[in-house]
């Protein structure tokens, strides 16, 4: 299970991105005005970046899971997955962005079956997003939440049905 408490945001040992590239695919990147969804205009999709040495501070510092997390093998890694992994440092909920060209990967085994024992294990849900389209991924259902808004945030809530109480997400003002 992915730990919060031992993250850290450096390449675990013997890891590095290789020919993977696909972050530069799944996230807006305004500092070069890159759109989630569509490769950044300086990736070279399986080779790197064009601008390696004097790319964003925000491409610098970035880490997906793969890269820190050593537990996670060789299925996990993006340029195979089909998406990248990563923890929302305020609510510490794991999220996966898909490549949109591939917007069912995450529904693949051994992906959904393990994102299904995380959220059992965590009592988090594993929010996956495919461009801007969010998923979340319960122990036993997905809640889907559509497009989460700048002004939006998600929240864990309980619902009665059929007798019986779950846990469910639910997307709410900011305010709220």
């Amino acid at each position: 299970m992915i730990d919060p408490a031992t993250m850290v945001n450096r390449p675990a040992a013997g890891r590095d991105c290789g020919d993977c590239t696909l972050c530069c695919k799944v996230y807006d990147v305004p500092a070069v005005e890159s759109v989630a969804g569509s490769w950044c205009r300086h990736c070279q999709p399986g080779r790197g970046c064009g601008i390696h040495e004097t790319r964003p501070e925000h491409c610098r510092a970035f880490f997906c899971l793969w890269m820190t997390q050593d537990f996670l093998g060789p299925d996990w890694k993006p340029d195979r997955s089909r998406f990248v992994l990563t923890m929302d440092p305020g609510t510490r909920w794991l999220f996966a962005q898909v490549d949109p060209g591939a917007a069912q990967a995450w529904r693949k085994q051994p992906y959904l079956d393990q994102f299904r024992r995380w959220a059992a294990a965590g009592g988090k849900p594993v929010i996956v997003f495919v461009n801007r389209l969010a998923t979340a991924v319960m122990a036993d259902h997905d809640v889907a939440l559509g497009t989460i808004g700048p002004e939006e945030r998600l929240v864990m809530r309980e619902e009665l049905q059929g007798g019986r109480t779950r846990l469910t997400v639910a997307k709410v003002a900011a305010g709220a």
